[in-house]
């Protein structure tokens, strides 16, 4: 063969790898043009299909029927997600009606404030003063705050809206999972194999693990903590005479699950306390509410990375830095993400260990 000849079947092979790759990114661009409306919805269905196996696998070693406890399982999920949902707008709307009814028609009466109001630090005489106008005409009172209540509603309503599409998600990702949970074999078999193929026979399975034991880790940390937060805010409301204190402890847990501020409620509950209750006892509610309200900061870190083979530093940075990234889910595959490129830089490191220092006895003189 010619040289001539050499370098054209070179062209010719350069030509068609080109063409191949080129054909080969375009129908994986497509597809995930394709998916990306259910990418979000999908991956949420992985995460928690992840975190609910062991449950699942504990009841179904012990009454069977793995496919109805399934079911049943995601059915009681969805119930516990949609009633309450649909409980507190139907309150809410109501409430909303009747607030403006009473508005407008001047029978809401404001309680006068106590002269214990003054005694609050730096902002008890401006309290006090603004509290007591409410009381004589609320109408008149509220006029100059009319562009920043406006504001405030409108703010809440976008997260009203923005709650609902995260429990629409949230079902439709249950069903995901659900689908998952049932095909559990088949789909740790296909999951196990693309690990293989990535990192190899030797690390595959162990990589594998540590995708599903760092995703329970960070759910074990979301909802723990929205557990201990909605207990405790619910001993603080019961003590404190609290109407509905489940209630509000209920959604308080569910505001925290979907990672929305435990503020958005806590913050009126002072506000009636302030009204009904004196000074101390209503001021000591409020600094513990806020406390509960912000404890989230520290038990996360507590709660994240346990039972995994990763610095617990490293699930809580991949997981806060993910959501701040890419929203709620990325608590999730941050923290997948970064576990897996830790454990890719440790093995990095152990495959190039320090020569060992040779001993050349001592020096001669």
């Amino acid at each position: 063969m010619t040289a001539k000849e050499k370098r054209s079947e070179q062209v010719q092979l350069a030509v068609e790898i080109a063409t191949k790759l080129g054909l080969l990114a375009i129908i994986l661009y497509i597809s995930y043009l394709i998916v990306k409306p259910f990418l979000a919805i999908i991956l949420w269905g992985i995460i928690l299909a992840v975190a609910f196996s062991p449950l699942i696998d504990k009841l179904a070693k012990r009454f069977g029927h793995r496919k109805k406890i399934i079911v049943a399982v995601a059915t009681a999920i969805v119930l516990a997600l949609v009633v309450p949902t649909w409980l507190f707008s139907d309150s809410l709307i109501g409430s909303g009606q009747t607030l403006l009814a009473s508005v407008d028609k001047k029978e809401l009466v404001i309680p006068a404030p106590s002269e214990q109001v003054k005694d609050w630090p730096m902002i008890g005489e401006k309290i006090h003063a603004l509290w007591t106008k409410a009381h004589e005409d609320l109408v008149k009172a509220i006029k100059p705050f009319h562009d920043l209540i406006k504001e405030g509603i409108s703010w809440m309503v976008g997260m009203l809206k923005s709650a609902v599409g995260t429990i629409l998600m949230t079902i439709a990702s249950i069903v995901i999972a659900t689908i998952f949970l049932i095909s559990k074999e088949s789909a740790v078999s296909l999951y196990r194999r693309i690990m293989r193929r990535l990192v190899g026979e030797e690390r595959g399975d162990e990589w594998a693990n540590l995708s599903a034991l760092t995703v329970r880790s960070v759910a074990t940390g979301v909802v723990g903590v929205a557990v201990i937060q909605s207990f405790l805010a619910l001993v603080g409301m019961i003590l404190m005479g609290i109407p509905l204190a489940p209630v509000w402890a209920l959604l308080i847990m569910f505001l925290t699950i979907i990672q929305l501020p435990a503020l958005i409620v806590i913050a009126p509950i002072i506000v009636y306390a302030y009204s009904v209750s004196t000074g101390t006892p209503a001021t000591i509610f409020a600094v513990y509410m806020l406390i509960v309200g912000a404890s989230d900061g520290v038990l996360k870190p507590m709660l994240m990375g346990r039972g995994v083979d990763i610095p617990m530093l490293v699930i809580l940075i991949g997981a806060i830095g993910g959501m701040m990234l890419m929203g709620m889910i990325g608590l999730f595959l941050g923290a997948v993400i970064l576990a897996l490129a830790y454990k890719l830089f440790d093995v990095w490191i152990q495959e190039n260990p320090i020569p060992e220092e040779v001993d050349d006895g001592p020096e001669s003189a």
